[in-house]
């Protein structure tokens, strides 16, 4: 069934090249449909960090990409272009379109741009928006597996994270649960993890999963948490039972290669969003 790759937190400019040619190899060993990149693509949203960033991507030879801004793809310290042109660079090297979305037989995957121009590190997602990605999810197909990328997380397992949640992550949660999300995406924190929503958050419509990648390739670690990657797959539908897998693939500093670290086996919901 469908596979994509969900690479976060590039960070390009703090690069590991020895991460970076091992995640090469990795995608090119387990070739997906679709490769997510969910935001911070940069490090400080130069031109040539974007440019660096465009080559690895055209490396992996994925079918189809999809990507959206974090925060630090807006620049941070040219002011005048925060406020006037701040996802200039960004667009020269991955197009206009800041909420793509991927609509295949198997994989509904929407794009949300949850950085703002006036906020430092906090991501925001708007009423609109998330009216915007319910609208979207209502016309999903029963076999699509249907997952929100945002950059900020809309859960986090760590106390010193709050802070870092989305704005408006409550509101989307219920919304998009409603709608007939399985899945959102997420990154930001360097921290991989998954979380199931419906155990959190009383009268959700349906299932529903946070699944939070680490920084993929930059030296920006968090303690206990090398560079890692997700790997999530659908298994579509047997005996009317809709289940999907995110597996986390952590780098080795030993062997210098990513190997499998964790699998997750989610249950989804199986009936439709009315």
């Amino acid at each position: 069934m469908a596979m994509l790759w969900q690479i976060s937190d590039l960070h390009f400019g703090t690069e590991r090249p020895e991460v970076v040619s091992a995640l090469e190899a990795l995608i090119h060993s387990m070739p997906p449909e679709l490769v997510v990149l969910s935001g911070d693509i940069t490090q400080r949203a130069l031109r040539s960090q974007f440019q660096a960033a465009r080559s690895f991507v055209e490396r992996l030879g994925a079918p189809a990409t999809l990507v959206i801004p974090g925060n630090h793809d807006i620049p941070l310290f040219n002011l005048m272009s925060r406020a006037l042109t701040p996802y200039a660079n960004y667009c020269r090297s991955f197009g206009a379109e800041l909420e793509p979305v991927y609509d295949s037989p198997f994989l509904l995957v929407i794009g949300v741009n949850t950085t703002r121009r006036w906020r430092h590190v906090d991501g925001e997602v708007s009423a609109y928006q998330r009216k915007r990605v319910a609208q979207r999810l209502r016309r999903a197909s029963a076999k699509q597996l249907r997952i929100v990328v945002t950059h900020q997380p809309v859960a986090v397992t760590c106390e010193e994270d709050l802070t870092n949640l989305l704005h408006g992550h409550k509101a989307a949660i219920y919304e998009w649960s409603g709608a007939g999300a399985d899945m959102i995406l997420g990154g930001h924190i360097h921290l991989p993890f998954v979380v199931p929503l419906h155990q959190h958050y009383d009268s959700l419509a349906r299932r529903l999963w946070a699944a939070q990648a680490g920084t993929a390739v930059s030296s920006r670690i968090r303690r206990g948490a090398n560079n890692s990657v997700n790997l999530v797959r659908s298994t579509g539908i047997s005996n009317g039972t809709r289940t999907a897998i995110v597996q986390r693939w952590d780098y080795s500093d030993t062997t210098r290669r990513f190997t499998l670290k964790h699998t997750h086996s989610l249950q989804l919901d199986s009936r439709h969003a009315e």
